[in-house]
């Protein structure tokens, strides 16, 4: 049965800008990607309590001297298949306010809290590896990732620094979050860029095509 002309029509406009959105979600996905990019060529290094200050300057840091408050971490995923934490980056263990957050699936530190969590079966025994092991629970280190953004990162962050008060940590309303190891993508950002102009050039000519018909 072949389809009233009509019918055809409407299908192909359809088609026609559905392949001008998508294009132009590519295209502004690619040049925000490389606008990171320049902005950010290498880290910028930071100490942890100046950025504890204020906003972060850059995108992708390289945070010196904090310290890992890892009994305070809490897990992202919420079931007994640990795949990341959320751990406090400190300048001083005395000041319990949260203000950077780091998201870390650094294997030491998985395998640590692992044991910390399910491999003991009192709280006296869990306390008691703790301070047996003070130097891998609250290690200086120097972190290098970037700033959590976004609107979906917005949401995460709502979410999480929900989560954390219901744990009753002391969460700063302007928290910065971190994503350790992460860089600025490089390649994405072109190949999203030349896809999204191809497919823009390509509806605009389908759509002055289908105007001459």
């Amino acid at each position: 049965m072949v389809p009233p002309p009509f019918l055809d029509h409407r299908l192909m406009n359809r088609f026609r800008f559905t392949l001008l959105a998508v294009s132009l979600v590519l295209t502004l996905l690619g040049l925000h990607d490389l606008k990171l990019w320049i902005s950010n060529p290498s880290p910028l290094s930071i100490g942890i309590a100046d950025l504890q200050q204020g906003r972060a300057p850059r995108e992708w840091l390289r945070i010196e001297g904090g310290i890992f408050d890892l009994p305070e971490a809490i897990s992202t995923s919420g079931t007994i298949e640990l795949e990341a934490f959320l751990v406090p980056l400190r300048d001083d263990l005395s000041d319990r306010r949260l203000r950077v957050l780091v998201e870390t699936r650094d294997p030491e530190i998985m395998n640590l809290m692992q044991k910390w969590a399910f491999g003991f079966d009192t709280e006296k025994e869990r306390r008691a590896y703790l301070e047996a092991n003070r130097d891998r629970f609250y290690p200086r280190r120097t972190v290098t990732g970037m700033v959590v953004g976004g609107l979906i990162a917005s949401g995460n962050r709502d979410r999480l620094t929900q989560l954390a008060r219901e744990l009753g940590l002391e969460v700063d309303d302007q928290v910065i979050f971190i994503s350790e190891g992460k860089q600025p993508p490089r390649w994405r950002g072109l190949f999203f860029l030349v896809v999204g102009l191809t497919g823009l050039v390509r509806g605009v000519q389908l759509v002055r095509r289908g105007k001459s018909v």
